[in-house]
């Protein structure tokens, strides 16, 4: 009887090890699946923009200030793209942060359970909303709105796109904000009102600053999302690339152009063409800039706590 029990306890651990191994490699696996794909994706970029840049001076590409690839007079200065695509995230985020993190805020430290679970669930309703439909809710609600203040303001427009951009990414903030303050130990908050904190000094004191990390993160993604995102300012910001300090003119982003040449506009293998992914390679290599300043941001801040 011992032996049996014995060999079946070997046995029943042999299976629990190759159960664990079979485990590991499945995991291995996914993690080089996703490496591998974001080098191919980096790969197919460098292959390509290297027949554009081929032609066309880095230099060139990068202090440029006009944008005419498919004009006559061709110009290849990415610097109007790049603009217009920092103007409109800087206008989503001066939306989506505030509006996000408050929410967050409120359904961590203020809001009733019962308030929380029907108020977080509406909220990220607006996550699942189509793109293109916040595109047309722009051109043709949110712009005749602002038109109403602005008479000046063109129909494509570079504020409306950046209003509704951050209204769709708010959710995108105060979910994974939330989900960072509830993560903080109640010991804190306990500790704190002990010391005779107020409901708010607890908040932005102790619980913001705790859940920092995590907060730093939902602002860094919705920068990454705001930067990439194509029907918004597809639809409702225009296709006119231009240096301006107006948020009421018309403007284009770098996702913009893209959608706008795989359209048809270029003959496929033309120099045109081999502009989506010299701006392609751009975009990549910005939203990997703004990720590691996020990560060094995070980091520094939380050993100060």
């Amino acid at each position: 009887m011992a032996g049996e029990k014995i060999k079946r306890l070997s046995s029943d651990r042999q299976g629990q090890r190759r159960q664990e191994w079979i485990i590991e490699k499945l995991l291995f696996s996914a993690a080089v699946v996703s490496v591998f794909t974001t080098l191919a994706i980096l790969g197919v970029l460098l292959v390509e923009a290297v027949g554009f840049f081929g032609e066309v001076s880095i230099l060139d590409f990068l202090t440029g200030t006009q944008w005419t690839p498919l004009f006559r007079d061709q110009q290849f200065g990415i610097l109007p793209l790049v603009w217009g695509t920092l103007m409109v995230t800087a206008i989503a985020l001066s939306v989506a942060v505030p509006l996000g993190l408050g929410s967050a805020i409120f359904l961590s430290e203020y809001a009733p359970e019962k308030l929380r679970k029907i108020v977080k669930p509406v909220l990220e309703i607006l996550a699942g909303i189509p793109t293109v439909v916040y595109g047309y809710f722009a051109l043709t609600f949110v712009t005749p709105l602002l038109q109403l203040i602005f008479p000046e303001m063109i129909v494509f427009n570079a504020l409306s796109a950046g209003l509704v951009m951050g209204v769709m990414i708010v959710p995108m903030v105060a979910s994974l904000s939330e989900d960072a303050m509830m993560a903080v130990p109640q010991s804190f908050r306990e500790g704190a009102y002990a010391l005779g904190a107020h409901k708010h000094e607890v908040a932005l004191r102790i619980v913001v600053p705790s859940a920092l990390s995590g907060i730093v993160a939902s602002f860094i993604l919705a920068i990454s999302r705001a930067v990439g995102e194509t029907m918004i300012v597809s639809i409702a910001a225009g296709s006119t690339p231009k240096l301006t300090l107006n948020p009421l003119e018309s403007i284009q982003t770098m996702t913009g152009y893209i959608t706008q040449i795989s359209l048809g506009e270029a003959p496929y293998g033309s120099l045109e063409y081999q502009t989506i992914f010299s701006v392609g390679l751009t975009l990549f290599l910005m939203t990997l800039v703004i990720n590691l300043i996020g990560q060094w941001v995070a980091k520094r801040y939380w050993k100060r706590y």
